[in-house]
């Protein structure tokens, strides 16, 4: 039967329209940022550190080491000053993103059902944040950490790869111990969330609407709402979706 069952975060656990929500998030960093950055140059600087997490797979780097590798020579500072400048952006002002966002409740019944079920639970959110802002989303999407046994929570600090790396998937699977052909993913994020899935061997279920066109059916093993999956999860699907494989 299926084992691991890999829950994207935005726009799919979590009501959250990513780029609306990325907006606001850079408009309250850079806001926060001019107290010690360049207003002009902040941005562009953290944009290329991003890419540089997102294009590097080098398995003895994690993503924060990454980061702060490229950003350190762009701003021309150290990460053992600027880190806690950023620690209190988390602690202080991320918080006020949360109205950008809406709970799903099919969420919790969807990590409930396959906890019940045995199955380990990873969120596999992109992991280009720091764990305390991945920790209050959770939050927001009604799955707060604390109350939930998840195997895995991928985060800038604990992946060596990010999204659409099909490393990204085959370091979660390593880590929870599970063959792919035993694993499902959940996003609704077309190129990072189904094709790097599919091609390490996962299965790979799309959330998206119904009038939505898959560029190519064969790569999942179903679609629909996440109240659907919901519903599919408490049924049983994930059992005749293992004995498939």
């Amino acid at each position: 039967m299926i084992q691991s069952l890999l829950l994207d975060l935005d726009d799919t656990l979590l009501g959250n329209e990513v780029d609306t929500f990325m907006q606001g998030y850079f408009g309250l960093l850079s806001n926060y940022a001019s107290k010690l950055f360049d207003s002009s140059t902040f941005m562009p600087n953290l944009m290329q550190a991003t890419r540089a997490m997102i294009q590097d797979t080098n398995p003895a780097l994690t993503n924060d080491q990454v980061f702060w590798q490229s950003f350190e020579k762009l701003v021309d500072g150290k990460r053992d000053e600027l880190e806690p400048f950023f620690h209190t952006f988390y602690e202080e002002e991320f918080g006020r993103l949360r109205p950008a966002t809406q709970q799903r409740p099919a969420a919790a019944a969807i990590v409930r059902a396959a906890q019940q079920q045995g199955l380990s639970v990873v969120i596999a959110t992109n992991p280009l944040f720091p764990r305390a802002a991945i920790e209050q989303r959770l939050e927001w999407a009604g799955i707060p950490i604390d109350d939930h046994d998840f195997a895995l929570v991928t985060s800038y600090e604990n992946m060596h790869a990010a999204k659409p790396q099909p490393a990204y998937y085959r370091e979660i699977l390593a880590a929870v111990g599970t063959n792919p052909a035993r694993a499902l993913m959940v996003g609704d994020d077309w190129k990072n969330d189904i094709i790097p899935a599919a091609a390490v061997g996962l299965h790979t279920f799309w959330i998206a609407p119904d009038d939505a066109t898959a560029a190519d059916p064969a790569l999942i093993s179903g679609r629909g709402s996440l109240d659907n999956l919901a519903e599919r999860v408490a049924n049983g699907w994930l059992n005749q979706l293992g004995a498939s494989a």
